[in-house]
């Protein structure tokens, strides 16, 4: 099987930073696009950003400039620095990976338990 794990979240003020990471593990061949998506009280999960396997790097409108995402291959993790915190950033996030798992080579989404952040003063 396969996992994904993400950690970092917490209580930051409007204006700080905050870093998640998502690790993948378990029965894993390759790995595709890796994701953050969001999802705030009362609204659809939204993409926040996707990464290529290349690191070609795609943003929400809503986070550019402010949000950075970066993946390390040799550990199966990506990561989203989150900078200059606002209010509305205030959500349950996501991570997401396209897998292709070994033996049989089936190819998998499969979404972490979410971490919370909070932005708040």
């Amino acid at each position: 099987q396969v996992q994904v794990v993400e950690s970092g979240g917490g209580l930051v003020q409007p204006g700080g930073s905050l870093s998640l990471s998502c690790a993948a593990s378990g029965r894993i061949s390759t790995i595709n696009d890796m994701g953050w998506y969001r999802q705030a009280p009362g609204k659809q999960r939204e993409l926040v950003a996707s990464i290529t396997s290349g690191s070609t790097a795609n943003y929400a409108d809503s986070v550019k400039g402010r949000f950075t995402i970066s993946r390390d291959n040799a550990k199966n993790t990506v990561y989203l620095q989150m900078n200059s915190l606002k209010p509305e950033d205030t959500a349950v996030y996501y991570c997401n990976a396209a897998v292709i798992v070994t033996i049989t080579y089936r190819y998998l989404s499969i979404w972490g338990q979410g971490t919370l952040v909070t932005v708040s003063s």
